[in-house]
């Protein structure tokens, strides 16, 4: 499964770009940069993961029906 089957309905996105990127003009130094800004992507989308998941928990919490 490529990008484009994940994200068929957002032309242009940036995530499927970045999937269509030649990366053979890129030297080895400039590869490692790209997967450390990769990881912290990652990271980041992780944590916002955790905070949506807090977020729905509390709320959920707060609704539950006696």
């Amino acid at each position: 499964m490529d990008l484009e089957d994940l994200f068929p309905s957002k032309p242009g996105d940036p995530l499927v770009e970045l999937g269509k990127q030649d990366l053979d003009p890129l030297s080895v130094d400039e590869l490692l940069a790209r997967i450390e800004a990769l990881k912290a992507e990652i990271s980041r989308v992780e944590a916002h993961m955790a905070r949506a998941e807090t977020h729905r928990s509390a709320a959920e919490e707060l609704f539950k029906k006696p």
